[in-house]
């Protein structure tokens, strides 16, 4: 029978190797976790839309800067989280420094820098303007793709079909014509973004009426003569900064379109195309339910 000693050589043993086992394990995990973070591309925006993208799905260090308006609330989605990158100014000068693997900029986004980023052999990844909210969803599963964060990009789109599906419910009893009215009788046209979110989710965008394809100034007169149930406007205050702003308190508006036929979802959240839909649809949601009661 084998005596103690050699009992407590072999124990002893059998731990030396298992505990090198473990940390050879860890070893190779960590190290592949830190290659893995190394592989992941650095990103740089130059445009607020893309901006929204990237702060949703990208990992903190991936994100090299963003746009000039990252930080301005009236436009950006994410304003406190913005505020932790840098702010670039726009130009080319101050991206190339950073040495990104990738510029990501709206297509309409000053042409001059994009080209003068492309001449120096940087990639620029261009993104169009969401007019639907397929198109939404096809710009994060694209920034995805980029990030190499398609995990993450699947779950956004989830959230938002999510969010559709909970939207389609809550109207199919009340199949509304709203007029998304903004600034100096701006309306959002047939084509656009907002006209998409409405009828996706059974809703009517009364401008259709009006001709205008992604959207137009419209007068007074023919806002009151189209007749929308409700009005879907950014801001549901009584106070106007400038004349823009005074024209949704017009007296007449405000006569046959007080705040219990004003539906109030910021521009913040519509602006572009992103996650920020899903957040906008609870929203639009909620001013439903306000209005109902």
């Amino acid at each position: 029978m084998p005596s103690i000693a050699l009992l407590r050589e072999a124990l002893v043993r059998a731990l030396r190797l298992a505990i090198g086992a473990t940390l050879s394990l860890l070893a190779a995990l960590f190290g592949a976790h830190v290659a893995l973070a190394a592989d992941l591309p650095r990103v740089a925006s130059i445009n607020v839309c893309t901006d929204q993208l990237l702060l949703a799905l990208a990992d903190p260090n991936q994100i090299l800067g963003l746009s000039p308006y990252s930080r301005d609330p009236a436009r950006s989605w994410n304003v406190e989280k913005a505020a932790a990158y840098p702010r670039l100014s726009g130009e080319a000068e101050d991206v190339l420094i950073l040495q990104p693997d990738a510029v990501v900029a709206g297509r309409f986004t000053k042409r001059a820098t994009r080209e003068l980023l492309k001449d120096n052999g940087v990639r620029v990844v261009e993104f169009d303007a969401a007019r639907s909210l397929e198109g939404v969803k096809s710009q994060i599963r694209q920034m995805g793709e980029l990030l190499h964060q398609t995990d993450r990009a699947a779950s956004e789109i989830q959230r938002l079909d999510t969010a559709i599906q909970h939207a389609k419910e809550a109207v199919s009893q009340r199949p509304y014509r709203v007029l998304a009215l903004s600034r100096r009788g701006w309306v959002s046209g047939g084509g656009s973004l907002i006209s998409s979110m409405l009828a996706t989710i059974g809703l009517k965008n009364a401008a259709s009426d009006l001709g205008n394809k992604l959207g137009g100034f419209a007068s007074l007169e023919a806002i009151v003569n189209l007749k929308p149930d409700l009005l879907l406007v950014s801001d549901g205050g009584d106070f106007a900064e400038d004349e823009g702003e005074a024209f949704l308190l017009h007296p007449a508006l405000e006569r046959f379109y007080p705040p219990s036929k004003r539906l109030v979802v910021s521009d913040r959240l519509t602006v572009c195309g992103g996650p920020m839909l899903s957040e906008a649809l609870e929203r639009l949601v909620s001013e439903l339910g306000r209005v109902a009661r």
